[in-house]
């Protein structure tokens, strides 16, 4: 009966949202829900009614429970009594009493599944304390995705922005993103998409169960960003027609798509490419705690067969006629964790893939795939190492096929493979290079050796000497869009005797993904006698490519494919130049007016100039940072602009956090999109 008596007797609970948020590193998503990290102590006070007192005894245990069908065996349950110590291997409590409270101090097991869980003291009678959200720790050292260095935490775990590097090596461009992994309703979505995933509808108590594992949560993560096979979150598009839903570029933060998912019924989102992918899994990594960054691997090939030799045939216009591609870039990310399910030193960053573009296990996933396992060729290693490996390693031979039939491997250049692979740096608004995690460097003794682990013969040994002709593209550094200007192509024969040669020199719309859209200048086949040019300047072939023309075929990456082929007419052998150009876009020019404080209105002061030769309709500035502008974007219409003129814009935003913040701006209209820019800025309290 005392027992009995005691149970009524608390009047309330303080679950000390703010103090223990702050802590655990959670207070940015909310101050009034509890929100901790595993392995790490949280306190709560119990206020009782005067005169009552909480017998430190055998007789208090506790319950903390996760998922539909809670149990031992699973790990998604946890019995435990008051101990005089805190454990840091198994979930403990203990207390401190005081005349009418008692201060609670409850740990998790370092390796607890996450998720809400309910906190139950258990006296023959069960009276529930409160829920908390259990996410992983970072900060832990018994937690599989412990990271040392804090300035480490800081970018990979609680930045709410970065950049994403996107272009092509020699013309790396920088977008901005905002991830929002803290903004409000975002931590719940997150979870939500483990819920929705078909593991946890197949099996709900062993789903939950291995929620205690941030390699199973990055597998699962990775299949559900995507929505191919499952309700995942966003449905890819390539094919320049987005006419029932958002343009893959217009996305410019992670929380629209996540909120329009979780408000529309979990129907997938349309429409997302690579970066879209990346960015969002990097949102929902971070908000449940695994250092997660985004990464640009340029020249990304795509192995459709499996056996690291990409075969490209081309025909006389440079249509690619083979199953494999190769992207101007693609993204994926990096998550970091130990690996206790492989042997020692594969722990540390985890590619993995949320672009379906490969079926892993049946399910279009991919990863995580140990970058160490694919710097050293271990195809074995899980999961799906041979695809990443082939992305940034494939060896590539090209043959053009003519309309007779007739096959000759091409002369010239080789396609470049996993070239510049890039992540923002840590603490910094700058591009490292992490290309040497991927690759040891090209030719060295250990690139050979893992070549030869990786069963991988280099067909593209040239036979031979270096052929007699060859073929080169130079452009100007200026290539604005709306302008008029020139390439060229450069041929020498380096052979003692004038060749008689055919010359084809064109350009055309590319996207990112190397998908060939629309010629955009054409010069003719030319018939030409080459004089030998002995290490002489060579002869200059120009194509005029003008805005009339491209303007229609170029897509929104705004990037042209040039390409030139000299044909010896007598040996008839082939030799070939590409290149591929972006367009620079006009700069948005910002100016942030007032005083950087919380609650205080700033005012983004903004104009471009419109670089085309004629008017741009439907204007509008868009401008969004996590924690200044209210979790949404804020848009500013602005109308029609003229041909040159500038265009402006006021617009109004309110801080409602202090710290480092950015805030990116976006231009968008009828005949141009994709400018964007950003401000660092320091909010004061």
């Amino acid at each position: 009966h005392a027992e009995q008596f005691l149970l009524v007797e608390i009047e309330r609970i303080d679950l000390a949202f703010e103090v223990n948020n702050t802590d655990h590193h959670t207070l940015q998503n909310s101050a009034d829900r509890l929100i901790v990290r595993r392995g790490q102590p949280f306190t709560i006070t119990l206020h009782l009614r005067p005169g009552t007192h909480f017998q430190n005894g055998d007789n208090i245990n506790f319950i903390a429970q996760t998922g539909p069908i809670p149990s031992v065996e699973a790990q998604t349950k946890a019995k435990f009594s008051l101990s005089r110590f805190i454990s840091r291997s198994s979930w403990s409590a203990t207390a401190e009493m005081s005349d009418s409270t008692v201060s609670l101090t409850v740990c998790s097991h370092p390796n607890a599944p996450i998720g809400v869980y309910k906190l139950i003291l258990d006296q023959g009678e069960a009276i529930g304390l409160g829920e908390f959200v259990l996410l992983f720790n970072p900060w832990c050292k018994q937690d599989p995705v412990y990271l040392a260095s804090e300035a480490e935490r800081e970018e990979y775990v609680l930045s709410q922005d970065g950049l994403i590097y996107r272009g092509i090596p020699k013309r790396i461009t920088v977008l901005p993103w905002t991830f929002g992994q803290f903004e409000p309703g975002i931590l719940d979505i997150c979870l939500q998409i483990l819920d929705e995933s078909p593991n946890y509808i197949s099996d709900a108590a062993l789903d939950c169960s291995e929620r205690r594992n941030p390699v199973y949560v990055t597998r699962v993560l990775s299949a559900m960003i995507n929505s191919l096979g499952d309700k995942g979150v966003l449905v890819g598009n390539w094919s320049d027609d987005y006419e029932d839903g958002v343009k893959p570029t217009v996305w410019k933060d992670s929380c629209s798509i996540l909120r329009q998912w979780s408000n529309d019924g979990c129907r997938a989102v349309r429409y997302g490419q690579c970066w879209v992918f990346a960015a969002v899994a990097c949102t929902v990594s971070r908000a449940l705690g695994i250092p997660c960054r985004v990464v640009t691997n340029y020249g990304s090939a795509r192995d459709s067969n499996g056996d690291l030799v990409m075969e490209r045939f081309y025909n006389e216009f440079d249509e690619n006629i083979a199953d494999d591609s190769i992207w101007n870039f693609h993204v994926w990310v990096e998550n970091w964790m130990t690996r206790p399910d492989l042997s020692l030193g594969y722990e540390g960053w985890q590619a993995s893939d949320p672009t379906p573009q490969h079926r892993s296990e049946g399910v279009f996933c991919c990863g995580p795939a140990p970058v160490r396992a694919i710097k050293e060729g271990e195809l074995t290693y899980k999961y799906d190492v041979p695809f990443v490996y082939a992305e940034v390693n494939a060896d590539v031979v090209e043959y053009i096929k003519l309309r007779d039939g007739r096959v000759f491997k091409m002369g010239g250049s080789t396609t470049e493979v996993g070239k510049s692979i890039s992540t923002k740096a840590v603490g910094r608004d700058e591009r490292e290079d992490i290309t040497h995690n991927y690759k040891y460097p090209e030719g060295s003794e250990e690139e050979r050796r893992v070549y030869e682990k990786a069963n991988h013969h280099n067909k593209l040994a040239q036979a031979g000497e270096e052929p007699g002709l060859h073929i080169k593209i130079k452009v100007t550094p200026d290539m604005q869009i709306g302008s008029d200007f020139d390439v060229y192509a450069e041929l020498k024969n380096n052979t003692m005797v004038t060749k008689s040669c055919r010359v084809m020199f064109y350009a055309q719309a590319v996207s990112y993904n190397g998908k060939l859209g629309e010629t955009c200048g054409l010069g003719e086949f030319t018939e030409m006698n080459l004089a030998s040019t002995e290490g002489e300047p060579g002869s200059l072939i120009t194509l005029r490519l003008e805005y009339a023309e491209y303007s229609k075929a170029i897509t929104q990456d705004r990037m042209i494919k040039l390409l030139a082929l000299l044909i010896d007419a007598e040996t008839r052998d082939f030799y070939r130049a590409k290149k591929t150009i972006i367009l620079d876009g006009p700069e948005i020019i910002v100016n942030i007016l007032g005083v950087p404080k919380v609650g205080q209105n700033l005012v983004a002061d903004l104009a471009l100039q419109n670089p085309l030769p004629e008017p741009l309709e439907n204007c509008v500035f868009t401008i969004h940072g996590a924690n200044l502008t209210d979790g949404k974007p804020i848009t500013h219409e602005v109308g029609t602009v003229g041909p040159k003129e500038f265009v402006t814009a006021k617009v109004q935003f309110t801080p409602n956090l202090p710290g480092q913040r950015k805030i990116l701006i976006d231009f968008a209209s009828d005949k141009l999109h994709n400018v964007e820019t950003y401000e660092n800025l320091v909010i004061y309290e």
